[in-house]
């Protein structure tokens, strides 16, 4: 039994090396902890087989695969559907993104020729950046490394509160104060990204 633990725990580690994946990523992926993971990696524990099913599919294996001993460096390459699969989920975060400013380009325009916005017309591009972290958080908690979510949510947090402080500022209303809802805003965010999901097992 030990020595099946043993044979298991260096292809999860060789696999998850070889598809560049940390223990955290791989957790996350599995909704198991990266402690769990860790376990599985020193032959601590044995993942159940519907985990061991989730591996093997994840990193285009067979169950056979895992329970085999191979030479160390013998991990295969991470499949190019996966790789092919994830370059289409980037390239489709990037178009929706662009579109936010192809729309924001359009008003621009539009209230240029207008002549009666033209003085506040810049504003446009000015929310653009928070609506393009909406579309890229959306995309992110869909698709990529939920970790990076803290990251997009705490970018976000500061456009907003930047756009109304200069749309304030165009009004002629210097109201600086308004980033101090930052502070307690971002230290929400980090209290957030600390707490910890997934199975322990």
């Amino acid at each position: 039994m030990n020595d099946i633990k043993i044979i298991i725990a260096d292809n999860i580690t060789a696999l998850r090396q070889k598809n560049g994946l940390t223990q955290g990523q791989l957790a996350e992926e599995l909704n198991y902890t990266d402690k769990a993971v860790s376990k599985w990696e020193r032959g601590d524990s044995l993942p159940d087989v519907t985990v061991l099913l989730s591996i093997a599919r994840r990193f285009g294996v067979t169950l056979d695969y895992l329970v085999t001993r191979h030479a160390p460096d013998a991990a295969p390459a991470p499949a190019p559907e996966r790789k092919r699969v994830i370059r289409n989920h980037a390239a489709i975060t990037g178009m929706s993104i662009l579109f936010v400013w192809l729309i924001a380009t359009l008003v621009f325009i539009s209230l240029d020729a207008a002549k009666q916005y033209a003085s506040w017309h810049w504003l446009v591009f000015l929310y653009a950046v928070p609506l393009s972290l909406v579309v890229w958080l959306v995309f992110n908690v869909i698709w990529f490394d939920r970790k990076r979510n803290y990251l997009i949510v705490s970018l976000l947090m500061w456009a907003v509160l930047t756009s109304l402080y200069l749309t304030l500022l165009a009004a002629g209303i210097n109201f600086w104060l308004l980033f101090l809802l930052g502070i307690p805003g971002q230290i929400i965010i980090l209290l957030w990204s600390s707490l910890r999901y997934g199975k322990n097992k």
